[in-house]
């Protein structure tokens, strides 16, 4: 019975001591009072609340990271601007890392020309490009056949309006994913109860171009990293009872790591903007309003 109340004693202490305790507290709704049952103390506690109940795994839109990309100054003409999947691509060959078993999955998304063809699109509030669909260029093609065919009997047939061309190409690559480029960390013990914190720090690297359509030249070329974040932290208790032949070891902790895809809209978006601040300052493009 004593070493019981001894075990009941170390756990209290470390789930008081622990910051994922509150994960521990169960809630369930009642009409508009969310009713909670707390684990340490076995106490039933009834909150009315005006906002709806946390629930998790929604599915959730993804807004533009960049607000400055967002109120960029619109130019006097929309740039008529084409991405083709095959000229915005992942060149690191970088695989999830994983020490226990072999894991073939990339570390980074193998579609990064749609998060480009996205930023393009929501600059200045789809304001300032005008994109060119070619990612599904060979569908678009087909159904446009398929409705001159279902037109040629018609006397009076409308003929198709012509397929947007772009005056630019947007290029480029995501060309390094450099992990563990810095990591560090701290911790403290006394007594047997002991927490620590670490972080780690990896990055990513693309390269952007645009490129004229009548010349070929490349106007423009930027290079933009952006860092991605892993930050970790755990509690533990270690003690002896039982004049030292009995040993409780406890550990508990949680990690937060940053979206790899997050990061790499956000350089995309990053450069985006560059490119534009440079087309301004090399007169590609004009401002709407001085």
């Amino acid at each position: 019975m004593e070493i019981l109340q001894r075990y009941s004693c170390l756990l209290v202490i470390f789930l008081s001591s622990c910051s994922v305790a509150p994960v521990l507290q169960q809630f369930e709704q009642k009409g508009e009072c969310l009713k909670y049952k707390t684990v340490l103390e076995g106490t039933v506690y009834r909150k009315c609340v005006e906002r709806e109940p946390y629930v998790e795994n929604l599915p959730k839109v993804l807004e533009i990271q960049s607000q400055e990309l967002l109120e960029v100054q619109v130019p006097k003409n929309p740039i008529v601007v084409a991405v083709y999947p095959t000229a915005f691509t992942d060149q690191t060959g970088q695989r999830k890392s994983n020490s226990e078993f072999a894991l073939f999955s990339s570390a980074i998304t193998q579609a990064p020309s749609h998060l480009l063809i996205r930023a393009l699109k929501h600059t200045a509030d789809g304001n300032f490009f005008r994109v060119a669909e070619r990612v599904g260029l060979d569908n678009l093609t087909k159904e446009r056949q398929l409705i001159r065919s279902a037109r040629q009997d018609e006397d009076d047939a409308k003929p198709l309006m012509p397929l947007l061309f772009a005056g630019v190409l947007m290029e480029g690559a995501v060309v390094g994913y450099d992990t563990n480029i810095k990591s560090g960390g701290i911790g403290a013990r006394y007594l047997g109860l002991g927490a620590s914190k670490q972080y780690r720090i990896d990055s990513v690297t693309l390269s952007l171009r645009m490129v004229s359509v009548a010349t070929g030249e490349v106007l423009i070329d930027v290079l933009v990293s952006k860092q991605i974040y892993s930050y970790g932290k755990s509690q533990d208790v270690f003690k002896f009872i039982e004049a030292g032949t009995e040993l409780v070891e406890l550990e508990g902790g949680d990690v937060e790591n940053d979206s790899v895809t997050i990061a790499l809209q956000r350089a995309i978006e990053d450069a985006v903007l560059e490119i534009i601040k440079i087309g301004y300052d090399r007169k590609y493009w004009e401002k709407k309003y001085e």
